[in-house]
Order: C-alpha cells, then sequence, then structure tokens
C-alpha cells in the first residue's frame, strides 16, 4: 500500500498547490489513498464545507483537523453529512463530527484514519494516549483494518515522538502536523511503524509559517498586533509524507518527505 499524508492547508497557496498536484500524483505514484490536514484551508483558520467537496473533488480521500477545527461555524453545523472529515478524537463527548474514518481503497484495503491534538500548549483536551488505546482496543491490524494512518495535531516535538513510540508496532504512520514545519525525522520505529514529527505546511513558505510577514513580525517585534493575521498568497509548496506499507503487515516499508514547489528545497521520491 501506499498512503501520501500532506501537511496543514494554509490559504489559498496551500489550497492551488494541493489540488494542483493531488490528481498527478495519485496517478504517478499508484496511490492508494491522499489524506491531508484542512484546519487552516480556509483563509487560515478553519475549513468550510465547500473548500472540502473541493478538496474530495480533487481526489483527497480524508480531511483531518485540529484547534481550529471550529472556526468555521459552518462545518460545526455540517461536519455530520461528511464522515471523512474528521475532529480529534480527544474531544469531549457531544462534540460534532468523529475523531476516526475509514475508508476503502480501490483495492478493497481498509484504511483507518485518526486524527487526535496534543495537550502540552495547546486547548485542554481529554488524554490522547488514553483515547487511542481505547479505539485500537476496537480495531488492530490486519484483523478489521489493512493500515492505521495517526495524524497528531501537537505543538510540542516531545509529545509527539512520545505519541509515535507508544503506538509503534500497533499502527501503520504517526505523523505530526500544527507546527508547519517539516522535520528531517522520518524513519521507521523499531517496531515497524513509520513516522515524522511534523510533515510540514502546504502553503507559501515565504512567510510566517503561513501568514504574512508584516502582521507577524509586529507581534514579535513591537508586542502588539496592528493587523489581522492573513495568509501569505506567494506560490505555495507541498509538504507531506509518502509512506509504503507491507499488505500482509500494515506496517511499514519505507517512510519518504515530500516537498513540491514554492521556496522549499524538492524533495520528490523516486519509487
Amino acid at each position: 500500500m501506499r498512503i501520501l499524508f500532506l501537511g496543514d492547508i494554509v490559504g489559498r497557496s496551500g489550497r492551488d498547490v494541493v489540488m494542483a498536484n493531488v490528481p498527478q500524483l495519485k496517478e504517478k505514484w499508484a496511490l492508494d489513498g491522499v489524506i491531508v490536514n484542512g484546519e487552516n484551508a480556509s483563509h487560515g483558520f478553519g475549513l468550510s464545507t465547500k473548500i472540502a467537496r473541493d478538496l474530495f473533488t480533487a481526489g483527497v480521500d480524508v480531511i483531518t483537523l485540529g484547534n481550529h477545527a471550529w472556526d468555521r461555524r459552518d462545518l460545526m453545523r455540517e461536519i455530520s453529512q461528511y464522515p471523512q472529515i474528521v475532529r480529534p478524537l480527544n474531544y469531549p463527548p457531544g462534540t460534532p463530527g468523529q475523531g476516526f474514518h475509514i475508508f476503502e481503497t480501490g483495492r478493497g484495503k481498509r484504511i483507518l484514519v485518526v486524527n487526535v491534538m496534543g495537550r502540552l500548549f495547546m486547548n485542554p483536551l481529554d488524554d490522547p494516549f488514553r483515547a487511542m488505546d481505547e479505539l485500537l482496543a476496537k480495531y488492530r491490524l490486519m484483523a478489521n483494518v489493512h493500515a492505521i494512518i495517526v495524524d497528531i495535531h501537537a505543538e510540542t516535538t516531545s509529545e509527539k515522538m512520545a505519541f509515535g513510540h507508544h503506538l509503534d508496532g500497533r499502527v501503520s504512520l504517526v505523523v505530526g502536523t500544527h507546527t508547519h514545519v517539516p522535520t528531517a525525522d522520518h524513519r521507521i520505529l523499531s517496531k515497524g511503524t513509520a513516522y515524522q514529527t511534523d510533515a510540514g505546511m502546504c502553503g507559501d513558505y515565504d512567510s510566517v509559517i503561513g501568514m504574512m510577514k508584516a502582521a507577524s513580525l509586529s507581534r514579535f517585534t513591537r508586542g502588539i498586533s496592528t493587523e489581522r493575521l492573513e495568509p501569505s498568497s506567494g506560490e505555495g509548496s507541498l509538504c507531506g509524507v509518502l509512506v509504503t506499507l507491507d499488505d500482509a503487515t500494515g506496517l511499514g516499508t519505507g517512510v519518504f518527505p515530500v516537498r513540491l514547489g514554492g521556496t522549499l528545497e524538492s524533495s520528490i521520491p523516486q519509487i
């Protein structure tokens, strides 16, 4: 199996580069699935249902969210109509939507996609470690699903790494989102789970984590917010990770960083 996971889409630049490249990458790499984090897709804050539909039309199978999940009220109202939009699993009971989704590939493989949110320097949510353990008591690799992809939306590298080791051998891929900077630690963990601390973002890197520089600099240099943060509108980079999985075990056989377009150095897997 081959799964492409793309990091946080930020604004129009991110949307454009994802929708322009996903169709051809699905064909080029014979992908079984494409998953993206879309919590910043709508002008940098949240996800609208219209943008979600556009991404699905482009070939995205599942969209994960994070701490900006409810910035768009239309999504809060309508998320139950889109089971392939996955909010963090560890939101309290009664929160709209669901924290996981299973989709079936063209080859009949069942892929479980899970989104959790970290707690260090983030909104106070339920324990993501316990939430995942409870979910994995119901879904196991090669028992009732063929692959398990986990997006941990978290601030700190330590929490993401701990989460990866906690799930090692029980899931196919643990990949971090939220910090918008791709890390260089892609690897297969000791028990077979593919891992990368942060997938990076899909957006304009001539920016401050996707936002226009002037407003961000004012907050740091003057300690005041002189204007609203707006997504940077230059050429976007497509950032993420491509993982190959063993059909017999659902565990990782390869993990490759993906960087395409924009100002970052390209990294295009040759598989």
